[in-house]
């Protein structure tokens, strides 16, 4: 017995060390809060009588849209979900930046796609009156980071870097909480990236010019792939009871624009400075339960007055 505990004490130091340790690793990684937990659950069993905020370009009234800054000060007025642009460099690195130029975001000239990440580093980010900050241009890996277990997050303009994209999900463990987009029908999506649509939150982008637009929604329906539709419309008109009729009965959620008009029809954010209810309002009476919004703090403030807020404990 005596050999028998000489023979196998350090086996089970090393069982104990390797225990301890991985119960130190497992304490040091973020779990899902309860915040993007109930956000999750939401977007799986939308409600019609509560509004998810989504901040477009997170805050950039407050901070250079597409910037850390901008994140960290969405997640403190308390959105939903913001909604981030992606762009690829010269050395195929995705940063967050909304246009093909970085001339109107930043004090550099040119294509994104003519300059490496390091040289990006080096220019410094404009605010919302074109004043030049000492703010940067972050890498997609940075602001999925600084989002994590904290908001949702919306990538736009990132469908042709699927697969990258999915890659920087997966490292910073971000996967479910980002969603993904795409203006196309269902069998081009799955056509082109079908294997990722099990492993991430997928949502079309549908038209309502389009004379299919109907026949589009339905197609995503059957596949049982969307968690919501975000709906585009010129004229107030094209937003049918059909089509809402259609989402609705599928239990998906209704992701209507407030940025500008023609988005929604005219119910835009502008014309909620003068009028909320005809902006606001109107969105909600067509049973949308997220809404993207360049006044964050604004459209919050209304859905609390009408207790339309989906209200989380830290809200």
């Amino acid at each position: 017995m005596i050999m028998t505990l000489k023979i196998f004490s350090p086996l089970l130091f090393i069982f104990c060390y390797l225990g301890i340790y991985h119960a130190i690793i497992e304490e040091s990684i973020p779990q899902e809060t309860g915040r993007i937990h109930e956000l999750r659950a939401y977007l799986d069993n939308p409600s019609d009588s509560m509004v998810l905020v989504v901040a477009h370009r997170a805050d950039w009234r407050n901070a250079p849209e597409n910037s850390l800054e901008a994140i960290r000060s969405a997640i403190e007025i308390g959105v939903d979900m913001i909604e981030l642009d992606v762009r690829k460099t010269k050395d195929n690195q995705l940063v967050v930046i909304h246009d093909k130029t970085i001339d109107r975001t930043t004090n550099g000239k040119g294509k994104v796609t003519d300059w490496t990440l390091e040289e990006l580093k080096k220019l410094n980010l404009k605010n919302g009156q074109g004043r030049v900050t000492r703010f940067k241009i972050p890498t997609l890996e940075e602001a999925l980071l600084e989002a994590k277990g904290k908001v949702l997050v919306n990538l736009d303009k990132s469908y042709n870097y699927f697969d990258q994209v999915y890659e920087i999900m997966e490292r910073t463990g971000t996967t479910n909480q980002v969603v993904m987009k795409a203006k196309k029908p269902y069998a081009v999506v799955k056509k082109e990236f079908g294997k990722y649509l099990d492993k991430v939150i997928f949502m079309p982008i549908v038209d309502l010019k389009d004379d299919n637009a109907l026949e589009i929604i339905q197609e995503y329906i059957v596949s049982g792939t969307a968690v919501a539709f975000e709906l585009v419309f010129k004229e107030d008109a094209m937003l049918t009871d059909e089509i809402i009729k259609e989402i609705k009965n599928a239990q998906k959620s209704l992701w209507i624009n407030s940025l500008w008009d023609d988005l929604n029809g005219g119910h835009s954010d502008d014309l909620a400075l003068s009028d909320k209810d005809n902006a606001y309002g109107w969105i909600v009476s067509k049973n949308a339960n997220i809404i993207q919004t360049d006044r964050s703090e604004l459209l919050l403030s209304f859905l609390k007055e009408n207790q339309l807020r989906y209200t989380l404990d830290n809200d």
